[in-house]
């Protein structure tokens, strides 16, 4: 699994980690090999003239690395604010697999969080409360290929390290295995998870299936523990994918619910913050922060739009 240089917790562009300077490449150095347009990124920032490398998003321009994820936050900000997503009493279920897009929605609301406690803890009257957020992670490895159990305890050590580094505002984990959904009494539920994706002849149909199984288990959770809202991480990227995907299905009649900013299809209404972020933009920004990424057993962003 990829490392961050402060050890696998991905705290963010604030890390005090001192790794030596012949181990990692500067911020310049690694400012200057990533750009969304393709375009050269020796130009001067755009947005604060500060001179030095900068990032080349679309639009052609040039950002600097603080204005880069500034941009990137006020977007994600605009999303949740503008559209009501999030309110001071609601509780938030973060479905999180490690990827850049839930790593980048993890960060951004928690700093959310971490600012309304900031303001609960100054104010006079303390009279709204501070949302609160938790996070899910959906074990799919019984249902795609089997993991080493090691492999699996190592992806739920590692996402339990990444919640736990961020502070203030504790964040419940809840870890979940796909076969859940089909246990009964002493049933194996991965075993009868396996012989229904096995059914199931053609690789659309497989993907329908475990996409609908996941949401299905991602409401449960949060009906369980009393949360009033789940996030996903699907960016505008995939979100183009599924268009083309539901188009060519027949499924356009959905597409106007699939893809809006909140879901309330659903028992918990499911809300797309990062709904106007390109997937390089995320990547970017995860390369940037030094943060840990990698897809735990299961890619939930790019695929889930809350269908």
């Amino acid at each position: 699994m990829a490392s961050s240089a402060c050890g696998g917790a991905g705290c963010g562009p604030h890390c005090s980690s001192s790794a030596g300077a012949g181990e990692d490449a500067s911020a310049e150095e690694r400012l200057g090999r990533l750009s969304v347009s393709g375009a050269a990124s020796s130009i001067a920032c755009g947005k604060c003239d500060g001179g030095g490398a900068a990032v080349a998003v679309p639009g052609g321009i040039g950002m600097c690395g603080e204005c880069f994820r500034a941009h990137l936050f006020g977007k994600f900000k605009l999303a949740v604010t503008g559209n009501a997503m999030v309110r001071p009493t609601d509780a938030v279920l973060l479905a999180f697999s490690g990827g850049p897009a839930s790593r980048v929605a993890l960060q951004f609301i928690h700093e959310m969080q971490a600012k309304a406690i900031q303001s609960w803890e100054t104010s006079n009257s303390q009279a709204l409360p501070v949302f609160v957020v938790g996070v899910a992670f959906v074990d799919e490895s019984g249902a795609l290929s089997p993991k080493p159990k090691h492999e699996v305890e190592r992806a739920v050590e590692d996402i339990r390290s990444i919640v736990s580094s961020l502070s203030p505002g504790e964040k419940a984990v809840h870890i979940a295995s796909l076969g859940d959904m089909f246990t009964s009494g002493s049933e194996d539920g991965v075993g009868k998870l396996r012989e229904v994706v096995a059914m199931i002849g053609d690789e659309t149909g497989r993907d329908d299936f475990l996409q609908r199984s996941r949401m299905l288990l991602l409401q449960k959770i949060a009906l369980e523990n009393g949360y009033t809202k789940i996030m996903l991480g699907s960016c505008a990227s995939g979100i183009a994918c599924h268009v083309l995907s539901a188009t060519v299905k027949g499924h356009g009649y959905s597409l106007p619910a699939d893809v809006q900013y909140v879901d309330t299809r659903w028992d918990v209404p499911v809300v797309l913050p990062l709904r106007d972020v390109l997937s390089q933009e995320l990547i970017l920004l995860c390369e940037l922060d030094r943060d840990q990424i990698e897809d735990y057993l299961l890619e939930l962003e790019d695929d889930d739009v809350g269908k």
